[in-house]
């Protein structure tokens, strides 16, 4: 039996298998099981063993349940209507206006959270009723969170690109400082699309209704100092030496708390239900890295991705031509999977491939967050469309079409980091000299 044939297989057992419901990690173990029973002969139950207790404790994966809890504090607390307020009085004469409080909004929080679903769910708590209600066009209401709060997945702290980077081996601190550039680029890109759209058709944007002196703006700026330590501390912590992500994780959830509490917004009940939460969200995360985890190493006892990649190899792809069929391949992916999904199951296959061509591991990463981030706003599983539907009521398609500019303007991002690679090597190799 060839390996494309092989491989071909155990795809589609893996598409079978989800197709019923069955969990992702269930999945994955079962089909690593099948491939290490029938295309090897290693011992399956040693090796199952083995795996799920090697990649059951892992200190590089400590930062990821602390920064969902970061999130989740957040969530529950006053410090994301503060932001929102801090924002507005800024913006009131760019062009768009109010409509750049939902992307600059989504950045900030992201690079608190980490979380693309809560990105969406506390900016759009905040803006969607006070953007409809003051007369924005629901399509760029909608256009804009949707497509902004995939940033969640990208600017650092990142969920997923912890992930990554225990998937890889890769460094998660590196990472989180290759993100910076890119996550600026995205949120210039959807400033700018907001801008020109307000420019072609002002009749879109309503009118100002309030106008705010400079001395009322450094007021409502004070809003922002919360969100700013916050940032400050985790992001500062990590760029300057001080702190491992891990490290900064711990200071990040401090910081919340004590910002929550200061607000006085927060109380004992919603802190454990924010730890309640974050222990949820963090153990379905686990349990799918174990079962990827084993996949990954059956896989190797097969040979599979050294074959293939050899394969891939032999057929003469150049790096931009096998950019392009995993773009394909990604966006379809994530149609049916989230994204932290997406990246255990596809990065033992996917890494021998790309490293055989000369494609820098670090930045493929940054390369697949953006293209998952594609996924998050595309229809049916996109989860941002999910939870803007859940928040509005508005009907997914709806949703689904007014974030369609925003899906192009990631793929343009995904085609600017590729032409310019400096966009996302830049920092990371400046923090090594």
């Amino acid at each position: 039996m060839s390996d494309p044939f092989i491989a071909l297989t155990l795809l589609l057992l893996l598409i079978g298998l989800l197709s019923m419901g069955v969990w992702v990690a269930v999945a994955l173990a079962l089909v690593g099981l099948v491939s290490i029973v029938s295309f090897s002969n290693a011992p399956a139950g040693l090796v199952l063993a083995t795996t799920f207790w090697g990649h059951s404790h892992s200190w590089a994966l400590t930062a990821l349940p602390l920064f969902i809890l970061m999130g989740e504090v957040l969530l529950r607390s006053r410090l994301s209507q503060d932001m929102f307020s801090g924002l507005a009085p800024w913006l009131g004469k760019a062009p768009g206006r109010l409509l750049h409080v939902n992307i600059l909004g989504c950045a900030i929080f992201a690079a608190v959270s980490g979380s693309s679903a809560a990105t969406a769910a506390t900016i759009g708590r905040m803006s969607v009723p006070e953007l409809t209600k003051r007369g924005y066009p629901e399509s760029l209401i909608l256009g804009t969170l949707a497509g902004s709060a995939t940033l969640g997945l990208l600017i650092p702290p990142s969920i997923i690109l912890i992930v990554y980077g225990v998937a890889t081996e890769q460094s998660i601190a590196r990472l989180f400082m290759a993100g910076v550039l890119p996550g600026a680029m995205l949120i210039s890109l959807f400033a700018a699309y907001v801008g020109i759209r307000a420019l072609m058709n002002p009749e879109l944007i309503p009118k100002l209704d309030v106008e705010f002196s400079f001395m009322e703006k450094i007021k409502a700026s004070r809003n922002l100092i919360p969100v700013a330590l916050l940032i400050g501390g985790v992001i500062g912590s990590i760029y300057g030496g001080l702190a491992s992500p891990t490290d900064a994780a711990a200071l990040g959830v401090v910081l919340a708390c004590i910002l929550a509490w200061a607000s006085g917004s927060f109380s004992k009940a919603l802190f454990w239900d924010a730890v309640m939460s974050a222990t949820r969200t963090s153990c379905m995360i686990a349990f799918i890295l174990v079962g990827a985890a084993f996949l990954s190493i059956s896989m190797g006892f097969t040979g599979l991705p050294r074959n293939l990649a050899t394969w891939i190899g032999g057929m003469g792809l150049s790096p931009y031509a096998l950019l392009a069929a995993l773009t394909v391949f990604f966006v379809v992916l994530g149609c049916f999977l989230d994204g932290i999904s997406v990246v255990v199951l596809t990065t033992s296959i996917i890494m021998p491939m790309v490293t055989s061509v000369g494609i820098d591991p670090l930045w493929f990463g940054i390369y697949l967050v953006i293209v998952v981030e594609m996924s998050q706003i595309t229809p049916p599983v996109g989860f941002n469309l999910f939870v803007i539907q859940g928040l509005t009521g508005i009907n997914i398609l709806r949703v689904a079409k007014a974030a369609f500019p925003f899906f192009l303007l990631l793929l343009l991002g995904v085609a600017l980091i590729t032409v310019f690679p400096q966009i996302v090597t830049f920092l990371p190799n400046a923090m090594n000299n």
